[in-house]
């Protein structure tokens, strides 16, 4: 609860751009909306630049009890990179997820930078593949969920309006590192907790 309320959880709930008007039924579309949040704090990571989507996506599945709890409930883990064979090519989805409340798989898409229209294209393809190849008769249809550092809310909603496939729009934010030349002159914890005590005791003379 108090991690939820320091990162403003509320405020970021069903927040992200997206079509599940326009590509799921009620109640499902506000069900998924309010499942996604935007934007997504990675506050566990800690990367420095230059780093590459790989090396992001690594650290999330390092940390992947931490990076399921930011998803938020329902979300259980299916795979990283994983396989799709589609007429004789090799695909690799990211990371794909299977939301138990939803009762639908969640393609995730992480990039690096501004979002991009073609990404919605690529996202749509993944959908499409995992709704044929792996969603059971029972499952609702497939959910992609792109990731991305930056986006133009507008720009991005333009790039979904006629994607066929449920599709949202997110960033990320992370905790970098300070730069090394920074790092001794900041004040260590123990110094910090000294001055506290200082100031203490003054106020209580």
């Amino acid at each position: 609860m108090r991690r939820a309320i320091k990162s403003d959880q509320y405020s970021r709930q069903g927040s992200l751009a997206n079509n599940f008007s326009k590509t799921l039924a009620m109640p499902q579309s506000e069900l998924v909306r309010q499942a996604l949040k935007d934007p997504y704090i990675f506050d566990f990571l800690t990367l420095t630049e230059p780093y590459a989507e790989r090396e992001l996506e690594t650290e999330l599945i390092k940390h992947l009890e931490k990076f399921l709890v930011e998803l938020g409930a329902g979300f259980a883990f299916v795979g990283r990179q994983y396989h799709l064979e589609i007429s004789d090519k090799d695909f690799y989805i990211d990371l794909l997820f299977y939301h138990l409340r939803l009762r639908c798989f969640i393609v995730i898409e992480l990039k690096k930078g501004e979002f991009k229209p073609e990404y919605a294209g690529k996202m749509n393809f993944y959908c499409s593949a995992v709704d044929d190849l792996l969603k059971h008769g029972t499952d609702e249809k497939t959910i992609g969920l792109i990731l991305c550092e930056s986006k133009d809310k507008v720009f991005a909603e333009y790039a979904l309006r006629d994607i066929h496939k449920p599709i949202g729009v997110s960033e990320y934010e992370l905790t970098r590192s300070l730069p090394d030349n920074l790092k001794g002159s900041l004040p260590s914890i123990e110094e910090i907790e000294k001055e506290m005590s200082k100031n203490e005791g003054v106020g209580d003379e």
